[in-house]
């Protein structure tokens, strides 16, 4: 039983370190220009949570906690910031929704580079949560998933999931069934990992603003 009564989003991020982000969108990225990127998808993000005004945020961070960056987050957006666990991605999640369900009785996760993610999206998401399935998933276009929303501890849906691949949310699909749990699909939404994403932020006029000054080269349209 949650202590606390609420909800909490969950932002899972890397720092923004040159060669060590968004390296599959270089080229035509340079490293310094993905890890600018990333800085400003992720600082994107936090806006987005802020101004769905769903409750307490915490930052789970990978690669340096200590990063400038992430202080700069923590003081602008007075949120929490904690450290990802070593594992895969699968133990990373887990662990950080079941921690999070000892302080409150609804938690959303959602990362850092997916921009398409709305206010509107996390409301949505999280009145599915509160008022209808216990699981809430946004699935991506790539066959991975945006967001994922839990209510109770769910132990093990994210055991053998092949995490990278296009059949990543079926694979939890089969795990959940397995289970005999049940959950709710939100529209599908898309993130920001192949060449080819950044034609598309650098054309949506609410997004655009993310590639101001990084391409080097020409993007095919």
């Amino acid at each position: 039983m949650a202590n606390s009564t609420g909800l909490r989003v969950l932002v899972f991020a890397k720092a923004p370190i040159a060669g060590k982000v968004k390296t599959r969108l270089c080229p035509p990225l340079s490293s310094d220009d993905a890890a600018k990127l990333q800085q400003r998808m992720l600082r994107h993000t936090l806006i987005t949570v802020s101004r769905a005004g769903l409750g307490a945020v915490e930052l789970h961070c990978a690669n340096d906690l200590q990063h400038s960056f992430f202080a700069e987050c923590q003081n602008e957006f007075d949120i929490e910031l904690k450290h990802q666990v070593d594992g895969d991605l699968g133990v990373k999640m887990q662990t950080a929704l079941d921690q999070a369900l000892t302080r409150t009785d609804h938690v959303l996760l959602i990362g850092s580079d997916c921009p398409s993610i709305t206010a509107d999206y996390l409301r949505a998401a999280a009145l599915t949560l509160t008022s209808a399935k216990p699981i809430v998933f946004g699935p991506a276009e790539d066959g991975g998933y945006g967001l994922i929303g839990v209510r109770d501890r769910t132990p093990d849906i994210f055991s053998n999931v092949p995490w990278g691949a296009t059949s990543v949310m079926e694979s939890t699909r089969r795990i959940l069934i397995a289970k005999g749990l049940t959950w709710s699909e939100l529209p599908p939404v898309w993130d920001v990992d192949r060449p080819e994403d950044l034609a598309r932020v650098a054309g949506d006029a609410d997004l655009n603003y993310l590639m101001k000054e990084l391409l080097r080269v020409a993007i095919a349209r």
